[in-house]
């Protein structure tokens, strides 16, 4: 079963075209990479499947019961003002819907996430970008989504936090079923993570396939070129 389904979806932004006609789906207990060079048009395609841009033209179904998006800048999108603990009780207010999220608390948030219970009282400030991002994850899974979109999780991160980040999301999938949509500018962060690649250049899908295939047997130049400058986070990923 697929939980999201993409055909033919443009974005537009007055005569300049972000994204041209690309199509994927994204299958249940799925990690699915989505790499390509910053204005590649990834992250517009993560921000039009949560509500956030609009599409022009294409179709879009959604059927997973929910879905939630961590961003890039995780300091950022966090409060400055509310302690972890706050922030993680406000995301469980959001979600209380269901049953089990009903029960839940902040420090059961951070357990999924490998945070132990002495960051609850701690603000953003006073936290390393690898721990701000466990706890974007953390308050993401409050409303316990079915898919969770991930765009650009990893960028601001050294790249042993980056091996520590991407492992979360891949036990996250095995111990909760999620579907993942990682956004990455670069392909080592989603070798070793993600089941399918759709490498993007310039709004359109030029490599399409399994990581293996991907990896093993580029169709375009331009995934050559991102091959080329593969980093050592694969390597720690392990």
């Amino acid at each position: 079963m697929n939980m999201i389904e993409v055909e033919d979806l443009h974005v537009r932004y007055g005569r300049f075209e972000a994204v041209k006609g690309v199509s994927f789906s994204l299958g249940e207990g799925e990690i699915l990479g989505i790499v390509g060079e910053s204005g590649s048009g990834k992250s517009t395609i993560a921000k039009t499947l949560v509500g956030l841009e609009k599409a022009s033209s294409g179709r879009i179904a959604i059927r997973a019961s929910s879905v939630q998006m961590v961003f890039q800048d995780a300091v950022g999108s966090l409060n400055p003002r509310m302690t972890v603990r706050q922030a993680l009780a406000e995301a469980l207010r959001h979600g209380k819907g269901r049953a089990s999220a009903r029960t839940r608390t902040p420090a059961d948030l951070l357990a999924l996430v490998g945070l132990s219970e002495a960051v609850l009282e701690q603000y953003p400030r006073e936290m390393s970008g690898g721990q701000c991002q466990r706890v974007s994850v953390a308050r993401a899974l409050a409303c316990e989504p079915q898919v969770l979109i991930a765009d650009e999780p990893v960028s601001a991160l050294d790249v042993s936090v980056q091996a520590r980040v991407l492992n979360l999301l891949r036990d996250l999938r095995r111990e909760l079923g999620l579907s993942i949509l990682l956004i990455a500018h670069d392909l080592a962060v989603v070798k070793n993570v993600c089941d399918r690649i759709c490498v993007m250049e310039k709004g359109l899908f030029v490599d399409v396939g399994e990581a293996s295939a991907v990896f093993g047997n580029p169709a375009s130049e331009y995934t050559k070129r991102l091959l080329a400058a593969v980093p050592d986070v694969a390597r720690a990923l392990g």
